[in-house]
């Protein structure tokens, strides 16, 4: 099966990762914290450490990755260090990933990111799903969106 990595794989994103793996998914997830680390592994995930304010410690996580979950809706921050998560920085991550095998893009976040992520979509024709859709409140919507992806099934 897949490998699908959960950056912001706090208690949602472990939730979904649990979710993949019931069902053969190979799931890595990350923190920015070493402390978060001990969390992400008791659920049976792979841990990695890596920082969306550094899209390269991401980047480096995507080489055996068929889809990026993006949970970043409850990141951390200053207002400028939010502001570039959600803006540069995410693209600047978007733009390098159609050089990676990742084939489809599952974000929560702010309306600035999702508009940037709609348009990575329509650029490299990377399936992508957006925090917008009310079922992703759950795991198990979670769950669907990135099994869409991966089908190239989603909006």
């Amino acid at each position: 099966m897949a490998r699908a990595l959960i950056v912001g794989c706090g208690c949602r994103g472990r939730q979904l990762g649990e979710r993949l793996l019931a069902e053969g998914w190979a799931v890595r997830g990350t923190s920015r914290r070493e402390e978060g680390l001990e969390a992400i592994s008791a659920a049976g995930i792979e841990p990695a450490l890596a920082d969306p304010d550094r899209p390269g410690t991401i980047l480096e996580l995507v080489d055996d990755v068929a889809v990026l979950v993006l949970l970043l809706g409850s990141a951390t921050g200053s207002e400028g260090e939010l502001a570039a998560i959600h803006g540069p920085r995410l693209e600047r991550l978007l733009e390098h990933l159609v050089e990676t095998p990742v084939r489809g893009v599952v974000y929560e976040g702010t309306e600035e990111g999702e508009e940037i992520v709609r348009a990575a979509g329509r650029t490299w024709r990377i399936p992508v799903s957006l925090s917008q859709s009310p079922h992703l409140e759950d795991g198990d919507g979670l769950a669907e969106e990135v099994r869409a992806v991966l089908a190239g099934k989603a909006k």
